[in-house]
């Protein structure tokens, strides 16, 4: 019966760091072998910008100015003449009143808020490009504030709600983010990277940038992402980035995590350790977040990533651990701590996935 239950508890462990491995690479397993091979060659994008309005079709020139300027930014040339050669077609409706077109068929984007919203009818842009002829289901959206272009349009002392509308998603689209989800979702990590060394690219956008790299498992963002660890507005989402990333960055972050003064930080590359342990199957990471947990002296902040951790790399050495942690922690009694709650729950969640044998005998 023992030993049934270990096969068992093997094959519940390698279907988790199954899904944890397929999740983050779902973003580009939809894409054919060629389609890859031409996703990696695009250097040059032709912008086709359309607009709709209770008036027929407005001028474009403003909308494509701002997408041919957002593209070059990243590194890409831009044509608006189909005649031009060019490597992929990146479209752009805009809208006084969107008609709905449906949500994107893969993955979790359409629980994202920049993903098609089916409820909303106000002005909106919506993004989608079409490789080798064929579109792909890759769909992002831009709303404005306001959903009735005529009562805002008034408001604002404008005579013509059209342009009224197309003006403020022409403000939207200088402020969206959709090059650097173009440059992840096409592979372009490089891209990305170089954006890192501009002066020009602001925090926020840098820790866009990391976000993305971590999504992409881009390895060679590694080197970048340790220079980042100096800035200190950087240095936790490079962390969460690392864990993202192959086994190289576990060295830094076990050492993070038991010298950095800083409690987010210390926090983050425990959490980081989790996800390089769930995503490449490494049990190595699990000693040093054992002993982070036992740690008398660990703030109970990090104590619930540790745990959280410890979950995503199902060991049995980490059962007995978890279960003097959980009796600790029983004892105290601050319904209104929640820090407490939180770990409490962080602890329970990981010894329902490391101590399978009672559930399996």
């Amino acid at each position: 019966m023992r030993k049934q239950s270990a096969f068992l508890s093997s094959v519940a462990l390698c279907l988790f760091l199954s899904l944890i491995h397929s999740t983050a690479y779902a973003y580009r397993e939809y894409f054919s072998p060629e389609q890859k091979a031409q996703l990696e060659k695009i250097q040059t994008v032709l912008v086709d910008i359309m607009t709709i309005t209770d008036k027929g079709g407005v001028g474009t020139h403003g909308l494509a100015d701002v997408v041919a300027q957002r593209l070059n930014e990243v590194g890409y040339r831009v044509v608006r003449d189909p005649a031009q050669p060019h490597d992929v077609v990146f479209r752009v409706k805009c809208e006084q009143r969107k008609t709905w077109e449906g949500t994107t068929a893969t993955g979790g984007d359409a629980d994202l808020p920049d993903s098609p919203s089916r409820l909303w009818k106000g002005p909106a842009c919506q993004l989608t490009y079409v490789l080798g002829g064929m579109k792909i289901k890759w769909q992002k959206e831009v709303r404005t504030e306001f959903e009735d272009a005529l009562a805002a349009a008034q408001a604002a002392q404008v005579d013509d709600p059209a342009l009224y509308a197309m003006t403020k998603l022409k403000e939207a689209l200088e402020k969206y983010e959709f090059t650097l989800l173009l440059a992840a979702e096409w592979g372009h990590a490089d891209r990305l990277l170089n954006m890192l060394d501009s002066p020009d690219v602001g925090q926020a956008r840098k820790i866009k940038i990391m976000s993305l790299l971590g999504e992409m498992q881009a390895d060679e963002a590694l080197p970048k992402l340790k220079e980042a660890l100096k800035d200190r507005d950087l240095a936790k989402q490079a962390i969460i980035s690392m864990g993202h990333l192959g086994r190289d960055g576990i060295p830094l972050l076990v050492d993070l995590m038991n010298s950095s003064p800083q409690l987010e930080i210390q926090a983050a590359a425990a959490k980081g350790l989790g996800q390089i342990g769930g995503i490449n199957g490494d049990a190595s990471v699990v000693p040093p977040l054992l002993a982070k947990l036992q740690d008398p002296k660990t703030d109970w902040t990090v104590l619930t990533e540790v745990a959280w951790a410890l979950g995503k790399i199902p060991d049995k050495r980490s059962i007995q651990p978890l279960y003097d942690v959980d009796k600790k922690l029983q004892a105290i009694r601050d319904p209104d701590n929640t820090i407490l709650k939180k770990l409490k729950e962080a602890v329970f969640w990981a010894i329902k996935q490391c101590d399978t044998w009672d559930q399996y005998s």
